[in-house]
């Protein structure tokens, strides 16, 4: 009986969630402008970011390394 009700749960709670993995539409034309103000950007500070960049690649000892799997050891 256990059994059954947690599948039961189960069921209903992937059906409950599973529309919210359907596919969004992309932005539309006039929504982009918004997107692309300076607040919107994951690194706001473009100079910040560079100088994180530049010691992530400083101590992996490797170019070109930064968002990518693989060290500085060349073994990707």
């Amino acid at each position: 009986m256990f059994i059954r009700r947690s599948c039961v749960a189960l069921a209903s709670t992937i059906a409950f969630l599973l529309p919210g993995c359907a596919a969004y539409a992309p932005p539309y034309p006039w929504e982009k402008g918004e997107l692309a103000q300076p607040q919107m950007q994951f690194d706001a500070d473009a100079l910040d970011a560079k100088i994180g960049q530049h010691i992530y690649t400083s101590k992996e000892a490797a170019a070109g390394g930064y968002g990518v799997g693989g060290g500085g050891c060349g073994c990707n």
